[in-house]
């Protein structure tokens, strides 16, 4: 009953620290969002701003809990170590997107910004993986989302040059 515990709390906080990643990111967005996004150009395929919330909800979540699954294997372990570090490095770097793209209102620097995001995730990723399958996979929509999203910053950025 301890160990059930002690893997439940683990896992809350595992999940809580993308969370609150996305929620100070959040608030760097929704200073924009009445006044400044609604102005740019975007392309006809831009998503309602209703469907951003809930995608990245579940993918913090997704995060979350391969993060978990990697630091259950040993975190005092070389591989591990390097992947959690990797994690926080990329997680970093999506909060950096918020802020220079919503926070800064600059689409150019953050589409450099979300490049290096992209190649962070998939580091992420391959390094999650080798650790633990699951994990890794676990991670394969938020890479995807991570391509979706390039892409379309590129295109805002192309359409308010």
């Amino acid at each position: 009953m301890k160990q059930v515990m002690k893997h439940s709390v683990s896992l809350l906080i595992a999940v809580a620290i993308p969370l609150l990643v996305g929620a100070v990111g959040g608030l760097a967005t929704s200073s924009s969002l009445s006044d400044w996004y609604p102005s740019l150009v975007k392309p006809s395929w831009n998503p309602p701003n209703w469907v951003f919330g809930p995608v990245w909800t579940i993918l913090y979540v997704l995060m979350g809990v391969a993060a978990w699954r990697v630091w259950r294997k040993g975190p005092n372990d070389p591989g591990v170590r390097s992947g959690l570090i990797l994690f926080g490095v990329q997680l970093f770097f999506n909060l950096l997107w918020s802020l220079v793209f919503f926070g800064l209102r600059m689409p150019g620097g953050a589409l450099v910004e979300i490049a290096i995001t992209w190649i962070l995730i998939l580091a992420t990723l391959v390094s999650f993986y080798r650790i633990d399958r699951t994990a890794g996979l676990l991670l394969v929509p938020y890479q995807l989302w991570a391509t979706f999203a390039t892409v379309l910053n590129a295109a805002i950025w192309w359409l308010n040059r």
